[in-house]
């Protein structure tokens, strides 16, 4: 048995929230109360815990844990300016042997001014093809020999959910968006099943340092592949929720597969549909154009009715759906969609499953309370909003005032789920805590009151998007998100105390420690 005690324990639980004893054996939590409770405990393993805080692990609602742990060996081409992200690509291509792909991720046109071209990389590695994936992960960029690689030329279409940016005189510039860059992410080389899985074991100690005990995970086959791999070996010890990408919803219906299916390491999560793009490229799907391009909606990947079809299909196996949906029009299908679904579930006495919208990052207003109503969870990346918020106001003007609106669908009554969308932003919880509580960025921008002001959560609501929130939508909430006796053993140690700081200063804490299953798996 281990007692930690002398600790500032927020538990989460309402109905015992503070505490200063936590007694942990076989991985689960057996005891919590004050110092009092020290004498009806065995000796055991004891911690004086020097007055620190303690609090339920956290939980990555929305990563992709194949691209996350593969970023961490990529180009990082998230600069301030596009010299900076060629001088890089130029020096991994200094260091790699002629022909070899160089792969990197992170790159924001809208941070440099100007979408980047191939010529731009044709320059610093004409030797090598090139494939540098967006901040987005819904564009790409990509260098001349890559291009070629893939046959995409002058000649070739635009394919039907996604565009090829193309010069005046119709030749592809080297940007790729959406599906358009499906045929020469194809060629990319993929790590074996064996590397993949060493690439994941390592970002796991990442994640854990950011006091993450758990994600719900959105890459595909090869990262399940991985994370099985891992689980058999003993070497998972991250709590993974894993989804199910939509077009092998067949044969997960013909093999029985269902939402909570594994054990408490390892289990199966929803069916993930992308209704549209996103912000960045301007593919997510709007109701009235992209400001200052009047030409653009954005890309509709399916109407109401097609994901009604596909819900039904996933309902009957006892699949959950997690829409991906960004626009005001891609929210409004997903929603009328759900609805339906919400019926059919009734009339077949099917189980009310836990449905997500993953996004949620702009509302029409006559959609703003259809999530509580549909009683659909909104897994929400605080991040984006900071991100994105100079984006959201040059691109959507006044519809602005329902983007990222977490208050908003909070206080309508849904259920709030919290991540990263990682590596598309920093899975680093403390920094998506600090975007939820002030709406600024690390600089203060754009000011004391934050963007949208509004729609800022107290610190408590920020930490339940992390905790109980994500606990929730993994149907685990009698398990995680709460230190309480019967649940496991998943916690983080900080030296201050966030209920104590400036909420400014939310973003600089990391954790002394992190706990999952009653083993400390990091210590700084």
């Amino acid at each position: 048995m281990k007692i930690l005690h002398n600790a500032r324990i927020h538990t989460l639980d309402r109905s015992y929230p503070r505490a200063s004893v936590i007694a942990i054996d076989h991985g689960e939590i057996v005891a919590l109360g004050g110092e009092e409770i020290l004498r009806g405990l065995d000796r055991g393993d004891r911690h004086d815990m020097r007055g620190q805080a303690i609090l339920p692990g956290f939980t990555d609602s929305h990563l992709h844990l194949k691209a996350y742990a593969l970023s961490l060996q990529k180009i990082d081409c998230e600069t301030a300016t596009l010299e900076e992200c060629l001088r890089r690509v130029a020096q991994r291509a200094a260091q790699t042997p002629p022909g070899e792909w160089i792969l990197g991720h992170g790159w924001n046109q809208n941070t440099w001014g100007n979408w980047p071209s191939a010529a731009d990389l044709d320059r610093v590695a004409p030797s090598h093809p090139v494939y540098l994936t967006a901040k987005s992960l819904h564009a790409a960029w990509a260098n001349s020999a890559a291009l070629k690689a893939a046959r995409i030329d002058e000649q070739s279409p635009d394919p039907q959910e996604g565009k090829i940016q193309r010069d005046p005189r119709g030749f592809p510039t080297g940007i790729l968006l959406e599906a358009a860059a499906e045929p020469l992410s194809r060629l990319v080389p993929e790590p074996s099943p064996q590397a993949l899985a060493a690439a994941i074991e390592h970002a796991q100690q990442v994640l854990w340092s950011y006091g993450l005990t758990a994600v719900h995970d959105f890459d595909r086959r090869d990262s399940f592949v991985a994370l099985q791999t891992l689980h058999a070996q003993g070497h998972l010890r991250l709590r993974v929720t894993k989804s199910i990408p939509v077009d092998l919803l067949e044969q997960a219906f013909d093999l029985g597969l269902c939402t909570g299916f594994g054990d408490e390491w390892l289990r199966i999560g929803s069916v993930k549909v992308f209704m549209d793009g996103a912000l960045g490229p301007r593919t997510a799907s709007m109701f009235q154009p992209y400001e200052g391009e009047p030409w653009n909606r954005g890309i509709l990947n399916h109407d109401a009715e097609h994901l009604l079809e596909l819900g039904r299909r996933a309902a009957d196996a006892g699949l959950g759906l997690a829409v991906h949906a960004i626009g005001d029009r891609a929210n409004h299908e997903a929603l009328e969609a759900l609805e339906h679904l919400r019926r059919y579930e009734a009339e077949r006495g099917l189980p009310r499953l836990r449905h997500r919208i993953e996004h949620v990052q702009l509302l029409h207003p006559q959609d703003a309370v259809r999530l509580a109503q549909l009683d659909v969870i909104a897994s929400m990346q605080p991040l984006h909003a900071t991100s994105d918020m100079h984006m959201a106001r040059r691109y959507w003007g006044a519809r602005t005032t329902l983007a990222y609106a977490w208050k908003t669908q909070l206080e309508a009554g849904a259920r709030l789920a919290f991540g990263s969308d990682a590596p598309v932003e920093s899975p680093n919880p403390f920094l998506g805590i600090h975007a939820a509580v002030t709406r600024r960025r690390a600089d203060g921008d754009p000011g004391p009151g934050g963007w949208i002001p509004d729609q800022r959560l107290d610190l408590q609501q920020a930490i339940e998007g992390f905790t109980t929130g994500a606990a929730y939508a993994a149907n685990s909430e009698s398990r995680q998100g709460r230190l309480a006796p019967g649940y496991l053993a998943d916690l983080i140690v900080l030296e201050q105390d966030p209920f104590s700081l400036d909420s400014h200063d939310l973003r600089l804490l990391r954790p002394a420690a992190t706990m999952v299953g009653g083993e400390w798996v990091f210590q700084a």
